[in-house]
């Protein structure tokens, strides 16, 4: 009866294309646009980003991220993907309180990582946690959806289309 209740796995995209291969989505320049919606499915916030991407010699991936948010608030993100022994991605980033590791079938990835997050006049924070699913549509665009619960209860949401330049 629960499984019924269950969303997508990553089996389910197995078979669909364009093929998503994170090391070859996630090279050279991307730039993103996108919305946080709150609980209630509002947006209240729109950015967009700018993300170098590139992989070492060892596997090892780096994403600098930079968000700018329609209020003039900037974010700087720079997540570290670093391989792990069976095919999938160790992924960490600084604001990340536990590290997630990213898996891929078909067009899609999906990433379940908790992140610390200021909330009210800045100096307080709270740790969310985010589930990530990204799409390929094209070879040079993607399609991200996060969840974002507390305590087992959605808090909001950020949806937003990364491509590659």
């Amino acid at each position: 009866m629960l499984a019924g209740c269950a969303g997508p796995g990553l089996d389910d995209y197995s078979d669909m294309e364009p093929e998503l291969i994170p090391q070859t989505f996630f090279d050279g320049e991307l730039s993103a646009r996108g919305v946080v919606k709150n609980r209630s499915g509002e947006v209240i916030r729109t950015f967009d980003a700018d993300i170098s991407a590139s992989w070492n010699s060892q596997g090892v991936g780096t994403l600098d991220e930079v968000f700018r948010f329609d209020d003039g608030e900037v974010q700087t993100r720079v997540w570290t993907l670093t391989p792990n022994n069976d095919g999938t991605l160790h992924a960490d980033a600084g604001d990340v309180v536990e590290p997630g590791t990213m898996r891929w079938q078909g067009n899609a990835i999906n990433m379940n990582y908790v992140l610390r997050v200021a909330y009210g006049d800045g100096d307080n924070s709270i740790d969310v946690s985010m589930d990530d699913w990204m799409y390929l549509v094209t070879p040079d665009t993607l399609i991200n959806e996060t969840t974002m619960t507390k305590w087992g209860f959605d808090v909001g949401e950020i949806v937003l289309v990364i491509q590659k330049r």
